[in-house]
């Protein structure tokens, strides 16, 4: 007999089906007794009868999250979980759990809960938990959307190298390593090799993957591994191009999720998935710190800090109903050397959404001379920059592009507390393992 999911089982009502998945939780009756098994799809509700001795004198006496295989009757039953229930008629131990656990995977209302610490101490058991379940499953929906759209728009994928000889973004967050006797790094971003993609006349590239932050803070916005999700685009004419890329990939990403999750979503989290509206609010940088200074009485000096952030997602919630702003044109001293000039700014962009940073981009500078010259203004030493500068000396169109923290996404579209709880096995300045 094939295995059925749990979900598929109100399809199969009055009819023997064979289950495989963990004992979720234990209910002993005297005249019957209830096991609620789990598999990614699902709980359902096992009834085992007094009629049946042999596995009604055994079957509660495993241990929760052991790993059973059932076979059964599949009866309809208003009052179970998914509507139905399963008749046990007989089972096997495929791993038993040892016991007790060490964290809860069946929460109980108003039993607390360990620190996030603790819960990531045994991740894996955690991850058990249908709640953080459907945190992946809506990745993956998130995902799929993106590349649904890229592949829409003829968007090419690439996968850079994540040893690298120099610092794309900041020489004091990087993991350096010997490579074969030479000194090395890791990635800190893909942000050359998409710009050398475009030098390649690719285009439009995407890529999905690492990168790696030496990052001293240990915040719910921070880890030192993550992933990137970034995207360049050649011909552009400023920046302006990139922010309606943007704008219009992400709507597209959030009514994919709406669709596919957003009654889960409303019912585990407690959260409306609302579909942004076109074009998204824009600032200046100049005019958000005036804004916050006038309005709010809050001065950020040359960045925006997480203050001020939170402020100006309250002040265009408030006035234009969005969740979304785009803040444009930053000062020159708090952007890389590679962003294009213009009268004396950047052309460059954060977006913010629900109050948080998800997405620096920019149009880049790619003429030869420029760039160098800029590199020198900057202090970066030309000897190391010196392949990355090789790939304008030949010819390369105007571009632009940005990077995404999808784990800051799922934060802030679920409202989850930490960045962490959005990561498989999150790395921050404490944690090696599991």
């Amino acid at each position: 007999m094939e295995r059925a999911l749990i979900s598929s089982l109100k399809e199969k009502i009055n009819t023997k089906v064979l289950l495989k998945g963990f004992v979720h939780e234990i209910r002993d009756q005297s005249k019957v007794k209830f096991i609620i098994l789990r598999d990614i799809s699902g709980l359902v509700q096992l009834v085992i009868q007094k009629e049946n001795k042999e596995i009604f004198d055994k079957i509660t006496k495993i241990s929760r999250e052991s790993v059973l295989q059932i076979t059964g009757l599949v009866k309809e039953f208003k009052n179970a979980p998914g509507g139905v229930e399963v008749d046990v008629e007989s089972y096997k131990v495929l791993s038993e759990a040892a016991s007790p656990l060490p964290i809860s995977v069946a929460e109980k209302i108003g039993e607390q809960q360990p620190d996030l610490s603790i819960r990531l101490d045994w991740r894996w058991l955690d991850l058990r938990k249908p709640k953080n379940a459907l945190i992946f499953k809506i990745w993956t929906e998130m995902e799929a959307a993106m590349r649904e759209y890229w592949l829409k728009n003829g968007f090419m994928e690439i996968n850079t190298p994540k040893f690298v000889a120099g610092a794309t973004e900041s020489g004091a967050e990087l993991f350096s390593l010997d490579y074969f006797g030479k000194k090395a790094s890791l990635a800190q971003s893909p942000q050359f090799y998409k710009q050398m993609a475009m030098a390649a006349g690719f285009e439009k590239i995407f890529e999905v993957g690492p990168v790696f932050r030496a990052n001293k803070s240990h915040t719910i916005r921070h880890d030192t591994e993550f992933t990137s999700v970034d995207i360049e685009v050649s011909y552009i004419n400023s920046h302006q191009d990139i922010m309606k890329i943007e704008e219009d990939w992400m709507t597209h990403i959030l009514t994919r999720v709406k669709e596919k999750y957003g009654k889960e979503i409303k019912e585990t989290f407690g959260v409306e998935i609302v579909v942004p509206k076109t074009p998204f609010p824009r600032i200046t940088m100049a005019d958000a710190l005036a804004l916050l200074k006038k309005e709010y009485k809050h001065t950020c000096v040359g960045d925006l800090d997480p203050q001020g952030e939170k402020l100006l997602f309250e002040h265009f919630k408030k006035t234009t109903g969005h969740e979304f702003v785009f803040v444009h044109d930053w000062p020159l001293d708090v952007r890389p050397f590679y962003h294009m000039r213009e009268n004396g700014l950047s052309k460059s962009f954060d977006l913010l959404w629900k109050g948080m940073e998800i997405t620096t981009g920019a149009q880049r500078e790619h003429r030869y001379e420029i760039l160098k010259k800029q590199a020198e203004e900057k202090n970066v030493p030309i000897e190391g920059i010196k392949t990355y500068l090789e790939f304008f000396k030949y010819g390369c169109p105007p571009h632009g592009g940005y990077g995404l923290s999808p784990s800051r996404v799922m934060m802030l579209m679920l409202e989850l507390s930490n960045v962490r709880e959005a990561t498989f096995l999150p790395r921050d300045t404490d944690r090696l393992n599991p």
